[in-house]
């Protein structure tokens, strides 16, 4: 009985192992609509000059350089249509979920404090267009965030 039941045993292992590979992979499958929007997105520039920069969003830049880069392009998120504090709050927490980022609670903070705050300078008319979108007190909110990070920043 124990001989028959060890391949059953070792399968089940198997597919625990690689149950949450498998998870994450079958998330990482896109539709064409969205594999079409990256591949645009990383088409763009790599890098950001952020010589005019405050040094403390300079810093984070190099924050951001290093531990994006691990797993995609830079110009991904660089030339994405991400812009609101709050869009860039959620893609950050996704990528540090992802295994293997080693994206911490600290670089995370980096990250978004100089994604927000480049949005804010380098995209600021799509941000902009944006925030007109949004209901009144959602605008507010976000704007809020943005500031936050600029006023951090000086």
């Amino acid at each position: 009985m124990l001989i028959k039941s060890k391949p059953i045993f070792l399968l089940i292992l198997a597919v625990l192992a690689l149950g949450e590979a498998g998870v994450v992979w079958a998330a990482e499958e896109l539709d064409a609509d969205t594999k079409a929007r990256i591949e645009k997105f990383e088409k763009g520039p790599a890098t950001v000059n952020v010589s005019k920069y405050p040094a403390a969003i300079q810093a984070d830049y190099q924050v951001f350089s290093q531990k994006c880069a691990q797993c995609h392009k830079l110009s991904r998120p660089i030339n994405s249509d991400f812009v609101l504090p709050g869009d860039w709050s959620r893609y950050i927490k996704r990528m540090m979920y992802k295994p293997g980022s080693g994206i911490g609670s600290g670089d995370g903070k980096s990250i978004y404090d100089f994604l927000v705050y480049d949005s804010s300078v380098r995209k600021k008319s799509q941000l902009d267009a944006k925030l007109k979108a949004l209901p009144p007190a959602e605008s507010a909110a976000e704007q809020k965030k943005v500031k936050e990070v600029v006023d951090a920043a000086k």
